[in-house]
């Protein structure tokens, strides 16, 4: 009796229970590691291009409000690979420069099209930013589900072995029981990081936004004003 209590206890460790599974479980097992890897991946890479970009944020914002000529700042970057509010301004700058070549007339559509090359510019910013989130959330809302049909297949197969042995002791009954909660636990396992990693992402990249729109509206305001000291005596003068 006591050979077999000690052949069931090395049954249930935790690689016993792998290779004992079943191969639609152990299929749900690694495909649940490999989201669990591709989750950490994610959090990795978010956490350290989130952090550049704040760093980003800062020092463009320094530099744009220290009093530099717009001419000279569009210079520096212009030959630049821009991001953030860099490649707002460099967008906005860019039109009014196009604009001005062209013999802008309409202070109204100089505007628009500003604000319109700015927008575009936001858009893809904050796509970028919010990159590879979905996956976050495909993962953390699918993951326990995907682990609890592992479950559930395995008890179906644990309960076939043993109405075929037609013993129901504990030490029959327990190793089976295990390798299927081991899908499930894995599940959680892959689920919970991404959850928390896709919420907190999120939040950030809506805070990194929030930024650039803010300093999209003050650099429209202050465009705003010289396109009328261009524009306006030019139109009194017609």
């Amino acid at each position: 009796m006591e050979q077999v209590g000690l052949e069931a206890a090395g049954s249930v460790s935790l690689w016993g229970l792998f290779i004992q599974a079943g191969f639609i479980v152990k299929l749900v097992m690694l495909g649940l590691i490999a989201a669990s890897v591709w989750t950490w991946a994610i959090v990795v890479d978010k956490a350290v291009s989130y952090g550049r970009a704040r760093r980003q944020l800062d020092s463009f914002e320094q530099v744009f409000w220290s009093g530099q000529s717009l001419e000279e700042l569009y210079r520096t970057l212009s030959d630049r690979q821009t991001s953030g509010m860099s490649a707002i301004f460099v967008a906005a700058m860019r039109e009014w420069k196009k604009s001005f070549e062209r013999g802008a007339r309409s202070p109204i559509g100089l505007q628009m099209r500003i604000d319109r090359a700015m927008d575009v510019t936001l858009s893809r910013e904050s796509e970028t930013l919010e990159a590879r989130l979905g996956s976050l959330a495909t993962i953390g809302s699918a993951a326990p589900f995907v682990g609890l049909f592992g479950t559930v297949v395995g008890i179906m197969t644990s309960f076939q072995a043993i109405a075929g042995s037609k013993q129901t002791s504990l030490a029959v009954v327990a190793p089976g029981i295990a390798e299927a909660l081991l899908a499930t636990a894995i599940g959680l396992v892959a689920a919970i990081p991404a959850v928390i990693a896709y919420n907190k992402f999120s939040a950030d990249a809506g805070k990194l936004t929030a930024r650039m729109e803010g300093f999209a509206d003050e650099f429209s305001a202050i465009l705003s004003r010289q396109i009328d000291e261009k524009l306006q005596p030019r139109a009194a003068a017609q």
